[in-house]
């Protein structure tokens, strides 16, 4: 019995390791999109469509509020 590897479980493990990466960046992309909708100076009314937004389509609306609705609330005025 040997312990050596053969070249397609390497690549098996290799496209694991890339998946798990992946997953771990979209989880975190996805909880700091949260924290940053929370944060805002949106409405309560705008932070929540945000973030059903977000939660119907983690990746497309987390990179969403990072181009479009981060901006929008940055021009905003402080209102709660």
């Amino acid at each position: 019995m040997t312990l050596a590897a053969t070249g397609t479980e390497v690549g098996v493990a290799v496209v694991n390791g890339v998946l798990v990466l992946g997953a771990f960046a979209c989880l975190v992309l996805f909880i700091c999109t949260l924290v940053s909708i929370i944060r805002s100076s949106l409405t309560v009314g705008m932070k929540l469509i945000w973030m059903i937004f977000a939660f119907i389509a983690p990746f497309i609306g987390s990179l969403c509020w990072f181009v479009v609705g981060r901006k929008d609330a940055r021009r905003r005025p402080g209102v709660v």
